[in-house]
Parts: C-alpha cells; structure tokens; sequence
C-alpha cells in the first residue's frame, strides 16, 4: 500500500490562544505571537509583542532583540518621521519564515504597515535588511493584531532564472493592502525590490466577509486553509472552513481554486481551529483506506478537479456532464482565456465524519507517527494537551505531562526535531511520553500508549516501562511488550517451593511467554530478485497445536517486508509442507520445520539510488491470537552496481552471480540459460585525462572505460603512441580506470591477450610561454604574475611547477589566482631577496585610533611611477568632529606605515546673497570648513554643466569666476526649459557635491552708440510729424459731429442707467435665496448600470432604443440555451489577449469602419470584460502604448487623446468613467449637481421663451432674451387629484406657458422623486376654478391670441389667473380625453391646427408685420429694437449669482489636497513615464496627454450631460449655460494663452478674469498628483476587481458580447487571416475555437 500524505485537522466554533508547562520553560514578559524551528540546527525562534528571541531546542536564550514599542500610527504612511498622529505603539510579530540556504529569518510586524525584515538565522541581533522607504509595495502583513498572517516559501521562473519567493495569505484590516495572497521575492532583481509583491493578478482580492487563515503547506500545489462566511446575510453569524489550492510558480493565480470542507452531517463543527500535515504510518494508512474517515489530500485534489471542469465547461452539475480532461489536464496552472478565480457552491463541499468530538473547543494539533502508530496531540481552551490514538476506534489515552495553566493553547503545537519533545503554545515543551512514570507491566500496557511498551529484555525485576528505541534487543519477539496485541509476562509456578537462605541453587520459573510459537532459523538467508527459492525455518513451542492443520490459521498470512525506506508492503502468497511425508503418523508440532516458496518481485526500493544491493527483509507471521513472529532474510540484485563483465565477476561468490552474454547484465547463477564466459569482453576505453602531455613525459595520465580487469594484476601492458607506460597500482580501480606514468600511445592489455584502444588520441606537446605580466614585484613576494602563450593547457593541474628566480610560485587561492587554460597562467610570486623592486597590489589602509574596536578603510592607487603614488582618500563614517586615522601604505606583501592622516568635518555653506549672474561676475560662496583639507586647484565648481574657475580658497570665502557662455541644466529633464530658468550653482570637493543655490545666468549685449542714436531719432521726428497732422484734420472733423453724437448719447445714457439699476436690484434679491432653495433637494444619483448605459450608448445612433440599454435580444427560444453557451466561449476567446489585440487591429484597419463603430465597438467591449477590468486595463495600456509610439514618431504627439479616432482612445473614456463613477458619488457629485440646480433655478426666476429657447437670465449671449418683457411672480396654490387636501403653493410667472406652468408645479409637487417617477407633462391636465365653474388650461385654444398670421401661445396672464389663485392638477385618463374631445366642435379643432406660425414671448426680428413697421414712429422702433448689447449686463447677473457653484464645482474636482482617485494617479503616473521613455515629449506634451484623458474626455461630457449620472431633465436653456462653464473649463486646462480683444465672443470675456485662477489650479492639480504616493498594479488591479466584483452582474454582458459578435462576423474573413498569421494564435489554436463559436452561433456547419 502506498503511503499518502493526510491533512489532520480540528474543527470548531470559536478562535484559540496559547498554554504553558512546567518542564523546560522559557517565559516571555510579553504575549507570545509566533514559533518556528530551524529543521536543520534545531533552533527555536520566538516572536513576542515587541521582542524576537533565539533558542536552543532545550529553551535556553541565545540571543534577543527589541522590536518595538516605536512610534507609529495606522493611519500614517512610512516612513513616518513626518507623521504627526505617531504615538509609541507596540509591534506584534505577524510572521516567521526561515530561509535555510541563505541562513535568513523572515521577520513580518504589525508596525509599519506590515513591512517584513532579514535577520541573521544565527544571531537574530544581527538586522540584514530593512526599509521603509519603498512603499506599499513592500507592505507585506497586516498592521492589525486580530488579523491573521501565514507564510510558505516557494520559488518563482522569470526571463530563465528561478527566484526564491514566498507567498502570503492574510486577512483584510481596515488599513491594510486589499491584497489578500501575495507572492514576495526575496532578493533585489531588475526593478524588484526586496518583499515586492512580483504577481499583479487581482484574482485574490479582499471580499466583504472575513478571512482568517490558519495554515499553508506545499505538496506539489501551495495550499491554504481558512475560514470566512459565505455571503453578506451570513456576516458575522456563522464561518465555513475552506481549503483553496494554486500552482507554485503561478504567475497570474489562474489557479486559484476554493473548495469548502464540511466536517459532520450538518456541518456542525463549521470553523476551522488549526491544521497539521505529516505522513500517517502504515497503521493508520490502512485505516484510511478502510474507513475513509482521514482524508487524504489526494481526495481534496480530486474533488478540485472536478470543480476545474465543470466551470471551464460551464456545467452546474459536476456529476452530470462529462467533463473535458484534456483541458484540465493540459492547462492545470489554469490560462488567461479560461475563467479563474473558481469557487465551488456550499452543496459541492468535501464532507467528513468527525473522528473524534470534546466537549469544549480544541484549538492546537500535531500528529507524530511511534512504532507505525498515528498518535495526535491536542490542545485545548482549558490548557490541555491530550493524547489521541488515531485508529479503528479513536480514543484518548492520555495527557501530556506537565503543569495545567488553564490557558488556552496556542495553535504553534510543534515537536523537536527528534520527536522526542513537543512544545507546548509558544512558551514551554513537554516530552510527548511519560513511561518511566509506570512502574509495572500491567499499568504501562493498560494505558495503551504506542510511545510506551513494557522491556522484559534485561530480566524480569530489572524491566521497565520505556519507548521502544530504549529498549535492547526490541525488535526480538516479546521483548517489548506493548498493547493490545501482547501480554505481560506472568509467573504461574516455581520449583522447588521452599529454599533455605543459607544454601544456593537454582529457581526455575514457567513463565507464560514461554508458551507463545516461535519461528526462527530460515535457511537460505540470502534471496535472488526475480527468482523462485524456497525458504526453510524452524518453529518451536508448537505443542498446544494438536495438528498441522490447526497450525494453518496462525500462518495463513506471511508478509515480506523491508526495513529499507520507504517502507512497502508486499503480499505473497505462501506454500508451506513438513519435511516429513503426510502419510505418516504427524510427530509432535514442539519443533518442526516448514518450508516457503516466494518470488521476490524487483521491488522499487532495489534502485541505483541506494548505496548496496542488499536490503534486509523480514518475514512476518500475523495470527488474530499472537503478536508477529520475525524472520529476517536478505534481498540482493547481481545486476545493481555491477554494469559489465569484470565488476560481475568481483562479486563474492556466496551471490551466484554471473556474466550472462546473452542477456549482456549480470544476473543470478540460475537465471541464465548460456554458459559464462570464461573472459569478459575487450577492454574498452571511454576517456582520456588529460588529453595532452608534454614531450619528456613524466605525467600522470588517467584512463577510463569498461573490462580494465579484476585485479590490478590484470593489467598487463599500457602503451601511449606505442611506447610502454608504468603502471600505477595502487591507484587502480576495478574495471573503470587506472593511472600509468611516462609517455605512450593509449592502449590497454589486460590477462587474457585482450586489448583495448581509444578513439580519442594523446597528444604530446611542450607549453610555450611567451608573455610575463608585470615584470617587477617587491621582494617580500605576493604579486600575480599572469603568463601567456600557447599549449598553457599541457597536463593536469597539479604537474604545473611555475619558478621566478628558482622560487616558486604559492597557489594562494586555486579557484581565483592559479589556474591553466589555452592562453595564461597566474601565479602568486613568494618572498625572494634577489626581485627587482615593483608594484603591483597596491592599497592605502587608514585604522582609526579613536574608535573601538578600530574600523578599517581601504583605498587602491588610481596613478603610479616610479616615484608617486596617487591615491583618493577612502570615505569614511561622517562626523561632526575631526577624526585622526594611521595611515598604512601595501605593495603586494610590503605594508609600510604612514604619518596619519586626519578627517575634517563636510563644509558648510551659507544661502547666496546674490543670484543673478553674467559672463564677467565674480561669485562670492560664504560658509565654513573650506579650506581645512582642500586647495584651490582641487576644489571645482559648476554653474548648471559649465565649469567655473576657483581663483580663491579661504576658510569661510569661494571666489569663482562666472561662466563666460550660457550655462546648460546638468539634468535632461531640466534641459527642456528654457534659458532663463534658475541653474544650480554645486561645489565639488573630492567626492563629496553640494548644491549652493540656483542662479540666473543673463548675457550683456553691446550695440554701438552710433547705430542707437540714429535708430531711436529719425522714427521719433517721423511719428511726431503724422502725428499733428493727424490731430489737426481729426479735430476739425470731430468739432462737427460732438453735438450731433452728444444729444444721443444723454438719451443713451439715461436708458443705461435705468437698466442697469434695475438688473442689479434683481441681482441682489435673486443672491438672497439662492443657496436656501437648493439645500432642501436630495441628489437623485443613477445607478451604476443606467449610469453607464447612458456614458457608453446614449449617445449611439439608437439613442434609448439601443439593445445595450433595452437588453432585448431577437433570439428564437429555441436557440437561447446554444447562443448562451456560445458566447460563454465567446467571452473566454476574448480573454485571450492574442486574439483580442487581433480582432481590435483588423477592425481598425477595415475603411467601413467608422469613428462611430470605434466608439459603439469600445463601448461593447468595455461591457463584455467588466468582468475581468485589470485584464480591461492591461489590454488598454498595451494599445496606448502603439499609439504613443505612432504619435511620437510619425505624428505630432500634442494630438494624441485629442479625439476618440481609435478604439483605445474610447476605451479609455470609458475606463475613466467606471473608476470616477464613485469619486462622482462620494464627493464630486453634490457640487455639480448644486450647480445644475442653480442654474435651472436662475434661469426660470425670469421669463424663457418656450419657443425660441432664450431666457432673460442665462450665461450664453446666443441664449439671451433680448427684450425687456413685462413679467410679474405668482404663488399658485396647486391641489392634485386624488392625493388628499393638502395644498402645495408653487411660484411661476404670469408669463409662463401652461406647459412652463406645468413642468413647475410638477418638480415642486414631485420634487422627492427623482425625475424618471414624475409624471409628464403631457400625461397631466391644470384646472383653475375661480369660481364654481372650473377652466383646463392648455397651451393654445379658441382664445388664443392672434396677431397678423402669428398665433400666441397661451399664458397664465392670457387666462387672467390672479395671485394665490387654486388650481387642481389631474391626470389625463380615457374618458377624460374622451369628454373633452367631444367638447371642442370639429370647427374648433380645425381653427387650432389652420396656422402652425406661433410665438411665445418674442416674434422672429425678421418676419415682423410690414404694416405696422411702416405706421410706427421713429422713437417707437428704437424701443422696440433696443440696443441688444445693454442686455449683456445680465449675463454678469448671472455670473455673480452662479460664481460660488461653478468654484465649488471647480475645487471638488481639481483639489489635489482631497480625495483623489486612484485611476487618476495611476494613468498620469503612467503617462509621466512613458514620457521619460521618449526625448522629443516635453512637459507640455504631457499636460495636453493629461488634460486630453481625464478635463477633455469624462469631465466636460459629465458637465455638459448632467443627466448622465443623475436622474434629470436638462433643457436647451440649461443646456446652454452648462456649456458656457465647460467651455470655460476647457479653457482653463490649456496651457496657451487666451488674447481677449472687443471681437472675442461674450463667454470667453464673462470668465476672463477667473481664468488665469482656474490655469493655476489646474497646474496645482497636476502637480500635487504627480507628488503623491504612486498607485502601484497591485493596488489599481485590487480596486478593479473591486468594482468588476460589485458591478458585473447588473451590466447586459451578454448583449454585449452578441453585439462583439456581429462584428467578428462581419470582419470574419479578415480575421481568421490575421489569426493565421499570427504564431502566437497559431499556438493557442484560436481560429479553430472561433470557427466552433461561429458554428454554434450562425447554426451552419463548417469545414471543421
């Protein structure tokens, strides 16, 4: 039976702690957090609030560091030195990881928000790595104690190199990364650093239902066990315990597969307390087979597999469909088409009995395996540990020794690494058996403890209660007693019964395991693999067996087993016959002997691997009435470590083994049918080291193959190139190779005559030296000389003698500095008296003499000759005071000492005083320290890139003198500015640079006086000359009209004034109330689904009647099971990124299709992938990329983004609204919407032309009422039908249109509705009752005003309704219409539709009547046509009242100091970078790229369609004020400037004054994201998921994906081509899986 692994684990309904003992203890002043053991050193590593300690496995302290309290805060960012809400917080040690081949431990707290640490895995004092500086991608644990962290270390392959990883699974914490599975390398590579999450996949992101997880382990996956609840409604109420699984080197977590575990019926036992993983033993191995109670991981895997098929073949039913294995087979780590993550439903949950229930929760476990017997301890709330045997019958046999705390235990239960000890919570260990506590046999077999057996071995008053390594001779029969197989060994008689104590004799016992069958003496003890032997032994104490037969049962079973790992077990069946005829008389059964035939299959353990071909076996014997009985033979194999003739032959004789040709192996005697050869075969050689050799000889040449002999003696003849060899016999080794000394051709003879020749040849040759490198060195020795030339590769290593002088060279370090290859040779010179004096290791060494212990810094020379040598001074520790250091000169072995040499503290410098510049300035640097250890010559000095010269150097003065041409900035990025930006001015002294300050570099030009004398005089005469002569004839004409524009201008006058003072009395009483009104209304925000139907399909040729918005699909029923399933596979095609990049290409390279397809196709795909947005993301970065280089290379890159002309672009218009949708909700929503109110509120307090859609009070000149109308307020008390008495005063205008009046009463009645629930106009009627009669208004009737061919429309003054008047709105219903229809006379109806010619306030200018323009006078058409600029002054009413909206609105959405969203910081992040990547895109570019994705394409749409994220009516009065603010908006984004003169249009010169304040909030805006925290992938990813996971469900992805299809189908042909030219779809077999989906879909057969 093979052995499997087992998860053991305990299961209850509540959380744990930890316990103690009273053996070896080690006691920590503070709450113990974490315990793990190094498996190779034994060592204990202990994490504690604020402390990590070292152990030895006995609990003695080796070493301890403080980790805390620090100052800290959850809500500050590290590093926080700049945080003012740290407070001292302690540090809770979240995670422990030993990284054995790097000799770390892995250190995780809860400070900092959960930044990990390296430390020494031998002295944890010693701090390898930490940073906080890299951050939130280094935020690896949670800064919450209640939240759970485990670990496992892993490995990760990337670009062919295999990284050290481990992976982390936590809970979510109000603070913590939403990142719940992470992957965190562990060393610095390409842009990582250390702790990196290095997976950006979102598949495991935080969810609204609690996590805690409680163990990890690897077994070929990475799996994790934890507990949460299964949705919202079970929050808080109840946990399930789930085990999730994932592939390794994973790196997207495609894998990630969730399975629930139910333990009992009802899932009684539903939260998991502590798990525990380790091999079961052969007991309860077969127990699992036979019970199915313990469940193997193997039956986890199989129930995740099923899970993996039935959701990539979308099947509900796991057992109802036949799942395609081929998938989950080839794609186990799962793909980027294929759906992930998986989760399966709480009905597909792997069920198991409970093995063993307690009242009381159980809270820690670990299972050890004694005599192959499964023993698990388990803790306990109440400070037990309990011993349960893990058998048939489970039971509880014990407690763990030791003193009962009663605290709980903690679940880090772990043994020693020799399973003698187990440790207890975190604090104290306790050995797992007390046997020498039992001082009889019957006590210590009774209580059934598999550590504890009874050891009768040395005498019966002398035995004792021990495990069973203790006992002597324990594996002997009845030697070790242990329960319930055996029995104590009883005395039932002694003789004599009486003795006297003066005399010696001898007592004899009957002892009762004296009786017990014994089997023993097997013959032949050596067994041949694969051949049938019989095997003879002896049995004795066989006399209560009558017969033979009664014999039969106690050896009906005979087992082989090995001793040899891992243990295996083979069942044989079994011959057995009496050496004696069976027809005579059977003779007693006290001694007989019975023979056993077995074939000994070739066992798996008999493998190459093992040191020896013989493995022990031991022959057993079970009966239901007696313990095992042994017998011990011994398995061989010729064949394993004997591969040819000569090592068969040099086997011992007593194996039988022999050279059979026939079968070409060695094989046991009788196995081999021919006879064996009296000589092996040729000897064959195989290798030659070395391969060349030196013409006098004298090397050791090795030679190598197969047949070499037995016997060194066998060797009879060596030739190389036919001269003889000596051979070398004590370095001879059977068959495989020997050493001959001196010269030859390489052939071999050995006994027998047989020869053997190599194909390979030796080649004699002499090293030719040519080149020696350096030529000198010091007599003290140690310089390496490098020798080059030819044949250097001549011999072996070790026959290589190198002499300088007759001295040799000493090999210092053979790996580094003495080697051989084909062109140079190094070696290390020795102390010789007689070299000519050199250099060539040459270093200065300075020790400090004040510190303790002396530090040491080393400098090499950068120059030298022969007589100086020219060093930099090495970098030492800064300090604020002078330092003294002896100075130590070494030329390769020579150290000489030097005067010493003193440190001076760094200069200090003082601000400039001066920082403007020109190209004959003298720069004056003031400060301090200058000229303590500098000169002039070596100080330097830089303006921007150009160097300045140093002329004087004092102690607290610089004189420099000023670049002579213009300087440059010294960093790229600068170098993009223009001239007169500020240029660093930096000091460099040594090594060490210092930025002074930034100074202005301005350029003098000289222009000579007789060229400015003549250039400034002859135009001044000429413009003084025009000038009176223009004044003279202006004057004369201007005399002569003064009076005739003067009487004009008072009337003018006047009627400004008039005007102007009445629109700013308005203004004053419309301010007032303005903000009142608006603080009643609730915000009618859509809902995510309408919110996006409207951004992505409203503005489609269908507008509402799109089947994105309606969702109706024209499917027969028939086909709607096949189209689903279809286009199931449909989405799975498109999340391969091969196949998408590819269809979005063709359909963009296609003529027909059009801007609006692009936009209508990215609005579809936006839909289709919602579901998965990081991979949304993932493809929009990749297309935005193509286009930036397009545009940067081949086009102007400012007009990127500028329009939605690609895919892409409309992608990213819509990426932005999904990630903007809640910042609108949250926090710029309630500014724009009070803007909306205001203006809609401002622009009905004054007459609107219904019919010319121009208002009185607006921001657009084009939308301005340019007559002065006569209007007066009322309060109308409005009654609705139906709804009660209570009345609802509503203010209008008498000047308002029945259906003006309508709309108002209608939003003031409604106005808790939003405006979707409202009922229409149309679908209402208003009845005024001024007396006992009531009166339907309408909008045109019988009583209509006419003038000429015009017809007015009717308005409240038209029907003379008063102030306060009552009117009863109603709905329109049937008989209503009906009733009223028969009212009007056919003579009525048509004298209502015989002119559609009407007008509300204003007639058109231009169809006036004839006849009444040539009756009225002169002054009656000026007032009539009344200058129309005078009316601009309302616009600045209109401004002034609205200004505090529009700035609201403004600082919600341009404040880098609030919220921001993260999609915002990311995108800009990303254009900032690509930037950096290409020279030719400056900073203006990349303002217009910002202000092109996020001002351009979602702000001003948002502006100017309120409707598109809140339910309301925008009208075209409205509507035109909305776009004067957006079009003010998009001018405050540009970075060019607006020139205003008098013909620039009215709404650019209304907000001229605040654009210059809007451009620098928009700077501010840019600039303040650009110095946030970065959003790195994981996060961006963590909150798309976020929104695909609350979102997805309410969009019509199924639609969408329909309407992707039309597409596809339209563009088939171009896109199977592009496919089938693409390898990658070639590879992933894409057009095939098209052609299926188009099959299914289209319902016709293809050529499949």
């Amino acid at each position: 039976m093979a052995w499997r692994w087992v998860l053991a684990a305990i299961l209850a309904t509540s959380s744990l702690s930890l316990l103690g003992s009273a053996y070896d203890e080690f006691t920590s002043d503070t709450l113990i957090n974490n315990v793990v053991q190094d498996p190779i050193t034994s060592r204990l590593y202990v994490g504690t609030v604020n402390a990590l300690y070292q152990l030895d496995q006995s609990l003695h302290p080796e070493a301890h560091t403080r980790t805390g309290p620090e100052l800290d805060n959850r809500q500050c960012t590290p590093p926080v030195t700049s945080c003012e809400e740290a407070v001292e917080t302690d540090n809770h040690n979240k995670l422990l990881l030993i990284h054995p081949s790097k000799d770390t431990l892995i250190v995780c707290g809860s400070l900092y928000r959960g930044i990990c640490s390296l430390r020494n895995l031998s002295n944890v004092e010693q701090l390898l790595y930490f940073s906080d500086t890299k951050g939130e991608k280094s935020y690896v644990a949670s800064a919450e104690e209640s939240v759970s962290v485990v670990g496992v270390m892993s490995y990760y392959f990337k670009d062919k190199g295999n990284f050290t990883v481990f992976l982390v699974a936590k809970g979510y914490g109000s603070h913590d990364s939403t990142k719940l599975i992470s992957t965190r390398i562990l060393q610095v590579h390409s842009d990582w650093v250390l702790f990196e999450s290095i997976i950006e996949a979102s598949a495991v992101q935080s969810n609204p239902f609690t996590l805690r997880y409680l163990h990890d382990f690897r077994h070929g996956f990475v799996y994790f066990l934890f507990s949460r609840t299964l949705g919202a409604q079970d929050s808080g109420t109840k946990n399930f315990t789930f085990i999730s699984r994932m592939c390794e080197n994973d790196h997207n977590y495609y894998s990630y597969t969730e399975l629930q575990l139910n333990c009992s019926a009802g899932n009684k036992y539903n939260k998991v307390q502590a798990a525990y993983v380790t091999l079961p033993g052969e007991a309860l191995a077969k127990n699992m087979s036979s019970s199915g109670w313990y469940g193997p991981v193997g039956a986890q895997d199989k129930r995740l597999v099923e899970i993996i098929g039935a959701c990539y073949n979308n099947v509900s039913d796991i057992d109802s469909f036949p799942l395609q294995k081929g998938m989950v087979t080839n794609q186990k780590c799962g793909a980027e088409f294929l759906p992930s993550p998986l989760a399966s439903r709480a009905e597909f949950a792997l069920a198991t009995d409970p093995v063993f229930t307690k009242k009381g929760l159980m809270t820690a476990v670990a299972v050890a395996v004694e005599t192959e017997h499964a023993v698990a301890f388990l803790g306990t709330t109440l400070g037990e540990v309990l011993k349960l045997h893990l058998s048939t019958s489970p039971e509880v046999y014990g407690r763990a020794p030791g003193e009962n705390t009663g605290d709980k235990v903690n679940k880090n239960l772990l043994f020693d690494t020799s399973l003698t000890h187990l440790y207890i919570t975190t604090e104290k260990k306790v050995p797992v058996q007390a046997c020498h506590l039992k001082t009889d046999c019957q006590s210590c077999v009774a209580q059934k403890d598999p550590y504890c057996g009874w050891c009768v071995v040395t005498g019966l008053f002398s035995s004792r209660c021990t495990r069973k390594g203790d006992c002597p001779r324990a594996e002997d029969d009845n030697t070790w007693l242990w329960s319930p197989n055996q029995q104590c060994v009883q005395i039932q008689a002694f003789n004599p019964p009486n003795l006297s104590c003066r005399k010696t004799d001898y007592l004899l016992f009957s002892l009762q395991a004296d009786s017990c069958p014994q089997f023993e003496n097997p013959d032949p003890h050596l067994i041949p693999v694969g051949y049938l032997i019989p095997i003879s032994f002896q049995g004795k104490n066989l006399d209560i067996y009558k017969s033979l037969f009664d014999l039969f049962p106690l050896l009906s079973l005979l087992s082989l087993s090995s001793t040899s790992p891992p243990a295996l077990l083979y069942l044989l069946s079994i011959l057995l016959s009496p050496f004696y005829p069976l027809h005579s008389p059977p003779p007693p059964l006290s001694h007989s002997t019975f023979s056993l035939s077995l074939y000994p299959p070739p066992l798996p353990f008999l493998s190459p691997i093992l040191p020896s071909p013989l493995s022990p076996l031991t022959l057993s014997s079970f009966s239901p009435s007696s313990s095992p009985l042994h017998l011990l033979v011994v398995l061989y194999n010729c064949s394993l470590g004997r591969e040819d003739c000569s090592l068969c032959k040099n086997a011992d004789p007593k194996y039988s083994c022999v050279w059979c040709a026939n079968m070409r192996s060695c094989v046991y005697r009788e196995l081999c049918r021919s006879q064996e050869p009296a000589q092996c075969p040729n000897p064959k050689i195989t290798e030659i080291i070395p391969r060349f050799g030196p013409l006098n000889g004298g090397i050791v040449v090795t030679i190598k193959g197969s047949n070499l002999g037995i016997k060194k003696e066998d060797i009879k003849k060596v030739t190389v190139a036919g001269v003889d060899c000596v051979h070398q016999g004590d370095r001879y080794s059977v068959s495989t190779r020997y050493s001959p000394i001196n010269q030859g051709v390489v052939e071999v003879e050995v006994e027998g005559g047989r020869r053997g020749r190599s194909e390979v040849l030796f080649t004699y040759r002499d090293p030719i030296p040519e080149k020696v490198s350096p030529l000198k060195g010091p007599v003290a020795g140690g310089t390496v000389i490098t020798i080059s030339g030819k044949h250097l590769d001549t011999a072996n290593k070790n026959d290589v003698i190198v002499t300088v002088g007759g001295t040799p060279c000493e090999h210092v370090n053979s790996e580094l500095y003495v080697f051989v290859c084909d062109y140079r040779l190094l070696c290390e010179t020795k102390h010789r008296h007689s070299v000519l004096p050199g250099m060539k290791y040459l270093s200065l060494s300075l020790y400090s003499i004040s510190l303790c212990p002396p530090l040491q810094f080393i400098q090499y020379a950068v120059h030298k000759n022969d007589t100086v040598l020219l060093f930099d001074s090495p970098v030492v520790n800064r300090s604020s005071e002078t330092q003294s250091f002896r100075a130590f000169l070494q030329l390769d072995n020579v150290i000489e000492e030097l005067n010493s040499f003193e440190y001076h503290p760094d200069p200090f410098f003082n601000e400039l005083t001066k920082n403007i510049i020109t190209e004959t300035s003298i720069i004056i640097v003031t400060g301090r320290g200058f000229s303590k250890a500098m000169t002039a010559e070596e100080a330097q000095a830089f303006v921007g890139d150009a160097s300045c010269k140093v002329t004087i150097l004092q102690d607290d003065k610089l004189f420099l003198e000023a670049p002579s041409t213009q300087p440059r900035a010294r960093s790229k990025r600068q170098r993009r500015d223009t001239s007169s930006d500020p240029l660093d001015l930096t000091i460099k002294f040594g090594n060490g640079e210092w930025v002074v300050g930034s100074v202005n570099y301005e350029r003098k030009y000289e222009v000579p006086l007789a060229i400015i004398i003549p250039a400034v005089i002859v135009p001044m005469l000429l413009f003084i000359a025009v000038s009176v002569y223009c004044y003279r004839r202006k004057s004369q004409q201007a005399e002569r009209e003064y009076e005739k524009v003067k009487h004009q201008l008072d009337h003018l006058e006047e009627s400004v004034r008039d005007r102007c003072k009445k629109e700013f009395t308005d203004l004053m009483i419309e301010m007032e109330d303005q903000t009142n009104d608006l603080s009643e209304a609730r915000i009618p925000f859509l809902d995510y689904k309408t919110y996006t139907d409207r951004v992505f399909f409203l503005p489609s040729k269908d507008g509402d009647n799109d089947v994105m918005i309606t969702g109706k699909l024209d499917i027969p029923e028939g086909r709607k099971v096949i189209v689903a399933q279809a286009l199931n596979q449909f989405s799975n095609l498109l999340n391969s990124k091969t196949f998408l990049i590819n269809f979005i290409k063709t359909l963009e390279g296609r003529p027909d299709f059009n801007a609006r397809s692009r936009v209508y196709f990215a609005s579809l795909l936006t839909v289709a992938l919602h579901g998965k947005l990081e991979y949304y993301t993932d493809i929009m970065r990749s297309l935005l990329l193509e286009l930036m280089e397009e545009y940067v290379h081949s086009k102007n890159p400012k007009l990127m983004l500028r329009r939605s002309e690609t895919v892409v672009e409309r992608m990213l218009c819509n990426w932005m609204s999904i990630c903007l949708y809640q910042f609108l909700r949250d926090s710029a929503g309630e500014p724009l919407y009070k803007l909306f109110k205001a203006i809609k509120h401002q622009v009905e307090k004054g007459p609107v032309d219904a019919k010319m859609k121009k208002a009185k009070y607006t921001l657009n000149d084009t939308g301005l009422l340019g007559d002065d109308v006569e209007y007066c307020v009322l309060t109308l008390q409005v009654l609705v039908h139906g709804e009660g008495p209570d009345v609802t005063p509503v203010k209008v205008l008498n000047c308002d249109t029945i259906s003006q009046v309508k709309e108002k009463i209608i939003e003031q009645v409604y106005r808790n509705l939003p405006y979707s629930q409202r009922p229409k106009v149309d679908s209402v009627a208003l009845e005024w009752r001024p007396g006992s009669t009531g009166q339907i208004l309408s909008d045109m009737d019988l009583t209509s005003q006419k003038e000429g061919r015009w017809k007015r429309l009717n308005t409240l003054a038209h029907y003379n309704v008063r102030d306060n008047a009552t009117l009863v709105l109603s709905r329109v219903l049937h008989t209503h219409r009906q009733f009223h229809q028969n009212q009007d006379s056919h003579e009525e109806k048509n004298a209502l539709l015989e002119d559609d010619k009407v007008f509300h306030l204003v007639r058109p200018a231009d169809e006036l009547d004839e006849v009444k323009s040539k009756r009225g006078s002169l002054k009656a058409k000026a007032t009539t046509k009344a200058i129309a600029e005078i009316y601009l002054t309302r616009l600045l009413s209109v401004k002034g009242t609205l200004q505090q909206f529009v700035d609201d609105f403004f600082r919600s959405v341009l404040c880098s100091g609030a919220v921001v969203p993260p999609a915002v910081k990311y995108f800009f992040d990303f254009l900032d970078e690509q930037a950096l990547k290409h020279d030719n895109v400056e900073e203006e570019t990349v303002h217009i790229w910002k202000t092109n994705s996020l001002p351009m394409r979602f702000w001003v749409n948002i502006l100017k369609n309120p409707h598109f994220i809140f339910d309301v009516h925008v009208t075209e009065v409205v509507d035109a004020s909305l776009s004067v603010i957006a079009q003010t908006f998009m001018d405050a984004c540009t970075k060019t400037e607006h020139k205003l003169s008098r013909e620039s249009p009215s709404n650019k010169l209304l907000y001229a004054k605040e654009i210059s304040t809007y451009k620098k909030m928009v700077d501010d805006y840019y600039k303040g994201i650009k110095q946030m925290v970065p959003v790195s992938d994981q996060d961006m990813n963590t909150h798309l998921a976020e929104v695909s996971r609350e979102h997805t469900d309410t969009l019509n992805t199924q639609a969408a994906l329909h309407q992707l299809y039309q597409y596809a189908s339209k563009y088939y042909d171009g896109i199977i081509q592009s496919l089938d030219d693409d390898p990658a779809a070639q590879s992933k077999q894409l057009t095939l899986r098209l052609q299926q989906i188009a099959a299914a879909l289209e319902n016709k057969v293809t050529d499949l």
